[in-house]
């Protein structure tokens, strides 16, 4: 009989993280855990007055460049390019104003575009993370993703067996496969599909999740076209498979816009996305198991299952 896994559950960055280890991570590694994460969100939260990026946005200026800033923000650069411009790293005031804020005040004061010239404002070369003048910086597009395989590589330093690492529905699977639910955007009772990871990331990304009423009336969410200010309403969901979780991270992000797939394509990445009309797409060979009519809009594509979403 195999072993019972032990499941580790804590609260950290606004979502809750599980790991699921062979056997109980022991203190130490814990707190080196713990630490990391601190450490990140540290560097990277706008949600935190003590951040980099928050004392970055009150001044402006220059610092030493977090460890993470090259990697990320490169990733970053190459998705604004691919959606042409709708991801953009000054997106943080744009989610100020719709009420996403630091204080999570839900209070719409209307669209603000972010910055077109992004690039000309900020430096993450030579060392440092520079903001020609004061600029909120938001890594949301794939900065969970990030700091999951900054957690799995710490763990694998200790862990020789299967390993999860879970933040909110991003997670990292290391060691034998695990079939994971793609849980509908509307049903969080439902899922549209299964996906069976081994040795890879997957992360999603929906409008359901950090949603809150306009001045008007309608429906906010935290998924915004940089170019106007305003929340995507064209696709509710994606979901993105990559050998790490910054990259899947990315591509979830990337598939809300026009580019996005090429992207995806670019990189290797399988994805399925629901748009805010059912329709369910997904990207040629993508192997996860979809529960999709067949003649219900669904994009087919080489190597994907159909199934009835009544099952």
């Amino acid at each position: 009989m195999d072993p019972v896994p032990a499941s580790w559950r804590f609260d950290a960055i606004g979502t809750t993280w599980e790991i699921v280890t062979e056997r109980p991570l022991p203190a130490a590694v814990r707190e080196e855990v713990t630490a990391r994460i601190e450490a990140f969100d540290r560097a990277w939260s706008r949600f935190r007055p003590d951040s980099d990026v928050s004392a970055l946005a009150r001044t402006g200026g220059s610092i030493p460049a977090p460890e993470d800033a090259a990697p990320m923000l490169d990733a970053l650069a190459a998705v604004s390019d691919a959606t042409d411009g709708a991801v953009n790293p000054l997106v943080g005031a744009s989610l100020d104003a719709l009420g996403y804020d630091a204080r999570y005040s839900f209070h719409d004061a209307g669209p603000v575009a972010a910055p077109v010239d992004w690039r000309e404002r900020l430096d993450w070369h030579s060392g440092r993370l520079a903001l020609a003048e004061p600029a909120a910086l938001d890594v949301g597009a794939l900065g969970k993703g990030r700091l999951v395989d900054l957690v799995l590589g710490l763990l694998s330093l200790t862990e020789s067996a299967d390993i999860t690492v879970d933040a909110g529905g991003d997670l990292a699977v290391r060691g034998r496969p695990q079939r994971i639910g793609l849980e509908h955007p509307f049903d969080p009772r439902r899922a549209i599909g299964v996906w069976e990871l081994a040795d890879a990331a997957l992360c999603a990304s929906a409008i359901n999740r950090r949603a809150w009423p306009s001045a008007t009336g309608t429906t906010l969410h935290h998924v915004l076209d940089a170019r106007t200010g305003q929340p995507v309403r064209t696709i509710a969901a994606t979901w993105a498979v990559a050998p790490d979780a910054m990259t899947a991270d990315a591509v979830a992000t990337a598939l809300f816009f026009d580019g996005g797939p090429r992207l995806a394509h670019e990189w290797g990445v399988e994805w399925v996305r629901m748009t805010t009309d059912g329709r369910v797409e997904w990207s040629p060979g993508c192997r996860a198991d979809l529960f999709v009519r067949p003649g219900s809009g669904a994009r087919t594509a080489p190597g994907a299952r159909a199934n009835s979403l009544e099952r």
